[in-house]
């Protein structure tokens, strides 16, 4: 079984400071799937908000897959529900209530013939640890650069 990424939220893990991720699963309408699958939508800016004992994706937009065939009430922003387990969702709330932590979307993939989301408990990042990330990036990338022309 092969996974493919539809959508990647590049910005979270530069934003924020990755703990631990969950799998789950995605209540869309059939348009959106096709969406999905082309590749229209983006996470950039979405978070998890667990309300009433259900999560609930927020922020994230997903276009029309047939703009001209699409229903006039269709709203790309919608809140979507995410199917998770009972004891997935309390240990969610607990972390978003309690610890202060950050629930955010990382990538909407296949598994199988359904569409998940990897969600991330996520710490976000100061601004003096993000300069760091992109002084170690650059780094690494001078290193390979050196070890590539050695070669």
């Amino acid at each position: 079984m092969t996974v493919s990424t539809y959508i990647n939220n590049r910005k979270a893990r530069f934003d924020f400071e990755i703990l631990e991720t969950i799998e789950a699963g995605l209540e869309l309408l059939g348009t959106e799937v096709k969406s999905i699958r082309a590749g229209r939508g983006r996470l950039e800016g979405a978070h998890v908000l667990v309300r009433g004992g259900e999560a609930y994706l927020v922020g994230v937009t997903i276009a029309a897959f047939q703009p001209v065939n699409t229903a006039k009430s269709y709203d790309p922003e919608r809140p979507r529900k995410l199917l998770l387990s009972k004891k997935e969702l309390i240990h969610l709330e607990r972390q978003t209530e309690t610890a202060r932590l950050t629930a955010v979307p990382l990538a909407l993939y296949n598994s199988g013939r359904n569409i998940k989301l990897k969600v991330a408990i996520a710490r976000g990042k100061k601004k003096h640890d993000k300069r760091e990330s992109l002084k170690n990036r650059d780094n690494k990338r001078d290193i390979e650069r050196t070890l590539k022309s050695q070669n």
